[in-house]
């Protein structure tokens, strides 16, 4: 017990001596991703539709029609390349992720024929639903994707979108409301 004591007050002692020291704060750890349940090479081409769905919503967001018609085209091209058969999944899932892909290219097609620009965001609402059905299809697990909702897009209907980080960028309404939204969903497979 008096050993006990001795430590506790040179401890105390030592940690109070030294007013000029630095004080430490420990880094976050970095999260590091669990061993995927699907190939290197499915996740690969996986994370370019992430990327291309990204760039897409973020082209809404800056409203500019031209890099919206580029960025459609980036996805729908990752999405034709997805490599499915290297899922690591049951022939059910693998045929449930190929009716989303071609569903997705088909909106996507329909969004680069669309005049109007509420009208491609109307397509983009459709485009968000198939990518976040995908993704909970093959239950992609290399990053955290949030699923993002504005009530107040097309006139109080509401729509969706999908972000890999909770802060809330709103390619709906961004000049009027960018910060409006919420997190409603998240997929996250990779413990």
């Amino acid at each position: 017990m008096r050993k006990l004591l001795i430590t506790c007050f040179s401890f105390l002692l030592l940690a109070c001596s030294n007013d000029d020291a630095k004080v430490v704060t420990p880094k976050a750890p970095q999260v590091t991703l669990g061993q995927s349940i699907n190939s290197d090479s499915f996740n690969l081409s996986f994370s370019a539709i992430m990327t291309s769905y990204l760039d897409l919503k973020n082209a809404f967001i800056k409203e500019d029609t031209s890099l919206i018609h580029q960025s459609a085209k980036k996805l729908a091209n990752s999405a034709a390349l997805v490599k499915l058969n290297e899922l690591n999944a049951d022939t059910l899932i693998i045929n449930t992720a190929k009716i989303y892909t071609q569903n997705l290219q088909d909106e996507i097609m329909g969004l680069l024929k669309e005049q109007d620009l509420e009208n491609k965001r109307k397509s983009f609402q459709i485009i968000t639903n198939d990518v976040y059905d995908l993704i909970r299809t093959v239950r992609y697990d290399r990053e955290k994707v949030y699923l993002q909702h504005c009530p107040m897009a097309f006139k109080n209907k509401g729509a969706d979108w999908l972000s890999n980080s909770s802060e809330i960028e709103n390619p709906y309404l961004p000049k009027m409301m960018l910060d409006c939204g919420e997190v409603i969903d998240s997929a996250g497979y990779n413990k």
